[in-house]
């Protein structure tokens, strides 16, 4: 499959949010991503459901939610209310992760697992095959514009033999420090799935960089 790209909405302009989600629905990006902080398992907060409620009403395409928070059982059904198509827990915040999976699964969102850089990527070995998708962070997570960790390309090589051997359907999402000069070597290493932040809504003209970070 071609690879897709998913917007960070983070970096998006909040003065001009239904500018900033049009240019996504006008552009060649595949979903929005939508990173949920609570102050807890990041040292950041980010935006709760009336923020999101905005963007889902604004939105086109697919909302890809992540959540970085502790306990997201919780929350399941309210991020279901508000539009989230793929909705990603932290392995390091679930305490039953294959329940929450099927529990995701079973709201009729796509059920994502994102992994902290210093996880290693053998810890899914026993839920890949259940996994819609795998959230590689390739920075450490709660704040955006940071370096990208060069590690996560063994651990992107990792990860797909192990969908191999598993006969998974898992996605590879890369999330963190992508930009035009290591994206298609991310996507050479097997990643489907490219967040962009600050490189989208830092440019100059965000639409042709998105369709930059497209081409390979």
């Amino acid at each position: 499959m071609k690879h897709l790209v998913a917007p960070s909405v983070l970096s998006a302009d909040f003065g001009n949010l239904q500018r900033d989600c049009e240019m996504i629905n006008n552009s060649g990006a595949d979903w929005f991503h939508i990173d949920v902080m609570d102050g807890v398992f990041v040292p950041n907060i980010s935006f709760g459901f009336p923020v999101i409620k905005t963007i889902q009403k604004h939105a086109k395409k697919p909302l890809d939610i992540h959540l970085m928070i502790v306990e997201p059982d919780r929350y399941l059904q309210a991020f279901k209310d508000v539009g989230a198509n793929v909705l990603t827990v932290h392995l390091e915040a679930s305490k039953h992760l294959h329940r929450t999976i099927d529990a995701i699964k079973n709201l009729g969102m796509k059920a994502g697992v994102a992994i902290n850089p210093h996880t290693s990527a053998s810890l899914l070995i026993d839920t890949i095959a259940d996994i819609d998708l795998v959230c590689v962070m390739s920075v450490n997570p709660g704040f955006g514009g940071q370096k990208f960790i060069e590690n996560t390309y063994s651990k992107v090589h990792q990860l797909r033999d192990m969908i191999v051997s598993k006969k998974s359907k898992a996605l590879i999402e890369i999330d963190g420090g992508v930009d035009l000069n290591n994206y298609t070597k991310l996507v050479n290493a097997g990643a489907n799935v490219l967040v962009a932040g600050n490189t989208v809504f830092g440019s100059k003209d965000p639409s042709a960089t998105i369709e930059q970070l497209k081409k390979v």
